[in-house]
């Protein structure tokens, strides 16, 4: 029997809310001291782009691993067995990389952190989606996500209190803190109802081998490439960029993400509402791809214009994308109970995974093109993509999720 819906403002919402923010704040650690930490390890500037690239890369590939992982064990043995295993992995790794003393040893540990990490959102949204009642679960998953983001806040403010590898053990102890309020969640009632019944669970590759479901999986991870093209190429390395536009006064790359986070936790609530009050998710996916285009021109208009500039692009930039929540949340709609996690956790991986291939882009235009056209041209392939995918794409929002595909 399904379990009685539970409200917003429930355990389970708080508890997975909470399980972002140190999701958010751990992924977005390296971003926010690559500067710092790398120059601790005696890289010179040049080696800390390269090399930062790098590391973000072998990060970003650790997620798409893991993205698989966890999203077939969420299906198999339950969302809850998930968030407790990969945040104890993300727990330990963060723990580890304030001990790196090389380049290959960040990159493996950030690696096995991304493995760890791939699991939380994904069955987070996934648990939360399953309990709420569908009038009420964008607003729940938007305030997850919208809770969570702050975590790159927090990262930037501790990072400027603390040392680069201090600001790593934190992450350690709030993973282990969390894992100790999980206790009392609740499983959600959908999984249960087919935990022991003969459906196939879990199965990766039903995501793949019919024409219709491989649709549904391709263009919910396509719609989500602009994000992490704005946040892995333009906010990451806005040092560069705005060294490169001629931007009056030295730029914080860390500084900039935690605008870009702020802004981002703002959009990801305002969109759950936005999509409510339209009845749509489709639309307010729309809205806020219209504001990221808005902030990719302003970013790359930045030339003579003070710092200050560039970080309030990056904060339109990180409003824009603030549709996180409501990308994942279709993505979980989209596909029934006995595969739901397996997409909604590996669509947002392969996604941030998506990383990879859309900075091999960027710097193979670099040569023909100069470092700031190639991040332009970079971002119109990703945002036409992105549109294209999300008009492909069905209307979730009043769609009933207890079933199960065959």
């Amino acid at each position: 029997m399904q379990a009685k819906p539970v409200s917003v403002f429930s355990l389970a919402v708080f508890v997975a809310a909470l399980g972002y923010f140190v999701d958010i704040y751990d992924l977005l650690l390296f971003s926010i001291i690559r500067v710092p930490s790398l120059k601790d390890l005696g890289l010179t500037p040049d080696h800390i782009a390269s090399d930062g690239l790098f590391i973000i890369n072998i990060q970003m590939a650790g997620l798409l691993i893991g993205g698989i992982l966890w999203g077939i064990l969420g299906d198999k043995k339950g969302r809850l067995k998930v968030l407790f295993a990969s945040i104890i992995l993300y727990s330990l790794g963060n723990i580890a990389n304030g001990f790196v003393q090389t380049v290959n040893q960040y990159a493996a540990v950030r690696f096995l952190t991304g493995v760890g990490l791939a699991g939380e959102l994904g069955a987070g949204i996934t648990l939360v989606s399953e309990l709420l009642p569908k009038e009420k679960r964008g607003i729940g998953t938007s305030l997850v996500a919208g809770v969570g983001l702050t975590g790159a806040v927090v990262a930037f403010f501790f990072r400027e209190n603390f040392h680069w590898r201090t600001c790593y053990f934190i992450g350690g102890g709030l993973g282990f803190l969390l894992l100790m309020l999980r206790v009392g969640v609740l499983e959600s009632g959908m999984f249960k109802d087919i935990q022991h019944s003969g459906v196939k669970k879990g199965n990766f590759f039903m995501l793949i081998n019919n024409g219709k479901r491989l649709k549904k999986y391709l263009c919910s991870i396509l719609i989500g490439l602009p994000t992490w093209y704005v946040i892995g190429i333009l906010v990451s390395f806005s040092k560069e960029f705005g060294e490169k536009m001629g931007v009056i006064g030295a730029v914080d790359p860390g500084k900039a993400v935690m605008f870009a986070y702020a802004a981002i936790s703002i959009g990801d609530i305002a969109v759950g509402f936005v999509s409510q009050a339209l009845r749509s998710r489709k639309k307010a996916l729309y809205i806020f791809y219209g504001i990221t285009a808005v902030g990719i021109v302003w970013f790359f208009n930045l030339k003579g214009q003070p710092v200050n500039s560039l970080y309030a692009a990056s904060a339109v930039l990180g409003f824009g994308t603030g549709f996180w929540a409501i990308f994942v949340t279709m993505a979980a709609e989209q596909f029934g109970t006995n595969i739901r996690a397996t997409a909604a956790t590996t669509v947002p991986n392969m996604v941030r995974g998506a990383l990879i291939l859309i900075s091999i882009l960027f710097t193979s235009l670099q040569p023909s093109a100069g470092y700031v056209n190639a991040g332009l041209i970079t971002g119109i392939i990703a945002m036409v993509i992105g549109l294209g995918s999300a008009i492909l794409t069905e209307e979730t929002f009043h769609k009933d999720l207890n079933y199960v595909e065959e």
